[in-house]
């Protein structure tokens, strides 16, 4: 049996997938599972264990039929038996009606419904990983979804404990800051960075209380700036640049405590069991954070990310 899965958006809507992936390997351990993804999502697939090959497609990139002809052809040479999608478009609809798929899966969408043979209820309300568990009902699985989880090869692991002594961070482990300075999101209208100088008072805190807790920043391809704005008045501040998802998760794994914005590092965090606070504006914490011990999110009184006071966050990591 070979199974298809689109999966559009980032790496974090990857990894709120895992679940559902997991889930139906498990009930089809002898199945081939491939996924289509955008190219910038594809590193999240080597924390996870469901899946054959990764295939990537652009699918907010002007396409023209050329475009979708090619990934006609590509899916129809593999003569997949199923296939889902988390796309609401109707082009990704259409898609895979025209791939003549047995069986094909998708959110309900009135007139839609039509380029699917069993359509799933769309309850956008929920936690996103249990909405997208919801197409497992396509296939008559109907189970409770799994908590978040990911498998971090052991090289990875190597790189972070190697990557703890560089830093020369001791046993008492270290708080991991993730600024989440993101211009794709930016470029969408939606602003998920806190300010730098919330950031340092949130800091200056912690090395009150707690002189002696090594504090690191985790930087991104995007971060750069960010860093060297939050060392300009904390020189002491120790900087972690992973290059993978991999050795990503293995460092915020050896955390005390992840403080975030709605951002990938953030999912992963939940996935490896790390404690975590998370800061959200725009975005809606009840649907992109599981009901959890050790997980927090803040939300803002009114949907600016800024305007959450350092005080609030700071009660939180104290309190929890």
């Amino acid at each position: 049996m070979r199974i298809l899965a689109l999966v559009p958006g980032g790496i974090g809507d990857q990894i709120l997938f895992f679940p559902t992936l997991s889930q139906l390997k498990q009930y089809y351990p002898q199945a081939e599972i491939d996924v289509i993804v955008e190219p910038r999502a594809k590193g999240a697939y080597r924390v996870c264990q469901s899946v054959d090959e990764v295939l990537t497609f652009d699918f907010k990139d002007r396409n023209g039929l050329a475009d979708f002809g090619n990934l006609l052809g590509v899916i129809r040479d593999r003569e997949y038996d199923a296939a889902m999608t988390l796309g609401r478009r109707w082009s990704v609809g259409l898609l895979l009606w025209m791939t003549g798929i047995v069986r094909r899966i998708g959110y309900q969408a009135g007139s839609r419904d039509l380029f699917f043979t069993n359509p799933v209820p769309l309850k956008t309300e929920q936690y996103a990983a249990h909405m997208y568990h919801d197409l497992l009902l396509g296939f008559g699985i109907n189970v409770p979804c799994q908590e978040l989880a990911v498998r971090v090869p052991k090289s990875d692991i190597e790189w972070a404990e190697a990557q703890q002594q560089q830093l020369e961070i001791p046993e008492i482990g270290y708080i991991l800051i993730h600024g989440g300075s993101s211009k794709l999101a930016l470029s969408q209208g939606i602003d998920k960075i806190y300010p730098v100088e919330k950031w340092q008072k949130i800091v200056e805190d912690i090395r009150q209380k707690q002189p002696d807790l090594p504090i690191v920043l985790l930087k991104g391809p995007e971060d750069a700036e960010w860093c060297q704005a939050m060392m300009e008045d904390h020189r002491d501040l120790k900087v972690t640049a992973p290059e993978d998802i991999g050795k990503l998760a293995a460092m915020i794994a050896g955390a005390n405590l992840m403080l975030c914005t709605d951002s990938a590092p953030m999912h992963l965090a939940v996935a490896v069991g790390t404690p975590t606070i998370a800061l959200f504006g725009p975005t809606e914490a009840n649907k992109l954070l599981p009901a959890k011990e050790g997980v927090y999110g803040i939300q803002s009184p009114t949907g600016r990310i800024a305007d959450i006071k350092p005080e609030t966050v700071l009660e939180q990591i104290w309190g929890s």
